[in-house]
């Protein structure tokens, strides 16, 4: 009775919480006048997507922007395609050697900032397409919000059962666990949340956060650098980009493993916060299907409701599959299983790896 009703009550604060979100997180309209933004890409081997990330990023609507593309020490053909893209807005610059100490998605996004020449900034991972409108709202919502940096989820594309199993998950936490209207109230470090495939930056702020390199070493930059804003006084927002981004995010079973891991241990797999993400997540996601097979009851049938509920909120708002959110106990239960393999992967000493670097553990 009192395992079933504490799995009630973790399973029912979420769907409360992203049901008050919804109401919060949505896409911005398109901005007024055409603002001047600099859209800014890193690519390091990135053959398979540089050609279509530049050319929805040129095909953009009501902004005049430069498009510059950073190429971090490229060996497949992404230089051999951008040297074939013909449009005078486009710039391709070339990075030095990577520094120690600094991670190189963080030290390519520093350098690009240095070569932006308009006052907002677009930092947009090579695997994101953004349709004709995209940069245009984005730059209406810096134009009616008073923050220095903003972020944005876009529709994440799934194409096995691993990805669609783990990364609906990415909303589920978000809206779930982040209280949105507290966040855009309270100046909290901790409230500071973002995707790193997209974000939007004014740059005296950016600058005066200290921007990239202020999280040079860091691996999940869409936690890390809005609570880099935050802690210099700096708010940072959100918006719904689902309607005007696309992204895929990984293209495998073992990239998703990579990436999930790599991220993992500056978000939920540290060693104080994982233990309780474990038992609030544990109780209320994955345990009400376990209690209502051993313990049939009308509080484990409750909490079942109300859990995949919530996913089955998610899915229709932002079209995610319709079997990830059935299986939503499963994905938990998945996802807490890589957020411990990370956790002991750093305990080992053992580092990260992505796009062919290894990073020490943290």
């Amino acid at each position: 009775m009192i395992l079933g009703a504490c799995a009630l009550a973790l399973a029912a604060g979420p769907l409360l919480l992203t049901l008050a979100n919804l109401r919060r997180y949505r896409a911005p309209a398109p901005a007024e006048g055409r603002p001047s933004v600099s859209v800014l890409i890193p690519a390091r081997n990135e053959e398979r997507n540089i050609g279509a990330a530049c050319a929805c990023v040129l095909a953009s609507e009501g902004v005049d922007l430069e498009l510059v593309v950073l190429d971090d020490h490229s060996t497949d053909g992404t230089a051999a395609i951008l040297r074939g893209i013909a449009d005078p807005r486009l710039r391709v610059v070339g990075a030095p050697p990577l520094p120690p100490g600094w991670s190189g998605k963080q030290h390519a996004c520093a350098l690009l900032a240095r070569q932006a020449r308009h006052g907002l900034m677009v930092f947009v991972d090579a695997d994101v397409r953004l349709s004709p409108d995209a940069v245009s709202r984005m730059a209406g919502f810096m134009q009616r919000r008073d923050v220095g940096l903003a972020s944005g989820f876009p529709r994440e594309i799934v194409g096995s059962w691993s990805e669609a199993l783990l990364l609906p998950l990415i909303h589920f936490l978000l809206l779930g666990y982040l209280p949105i209207g507290r966040m855009e109230r309270s100046l909290a470090p901790a409230l500071g949340a973002g995707c790193g495939q997209l974000f939007i930056a004014r740059r005296a702020e950016y600058e005066r956060a200290g921007g990239h390199a202020a999280i040079r070493a860091s691996l999940h930059d869409g936690i890390t650098l809005p609570r880099a804003f935050r802690r210099a006084g700096i708010m940072t927002g959100l918006f719904d980009a689902s309607g005007f981004a696309r992204c895929r995010m990984y293209s495998d079973a073992a990239q998703l493993w990579e990436g999930l891991t790599k991220n993992a241990t500056e978000g939920m797999a540290r060693p104080l916060a994982l233990p309780v993400w474990t038992a609030v997540l544990g109780i209320g996601q994955v345990l009400p299907p376990v209690l209502l097979i051993l313990r049939p009851g009308w509080l484990s049938a409750a909490a079942l409701a109300a859990s995949v509920g919530t996913r089955l909120v998610l899915a229709r708002r932002f079209r995610q599959p319709l079997s990830s959110a059935l299986l939503h106990p499963l994905g938990v239960a998945a996802l807490l299983a890589v957020q411990w393999a990370a956790l002991l992967r750093a305990a080992r000493g053992r580092p990260a790896t992505w796009r062919g670097r290894a990073y020490p553990a943290q």
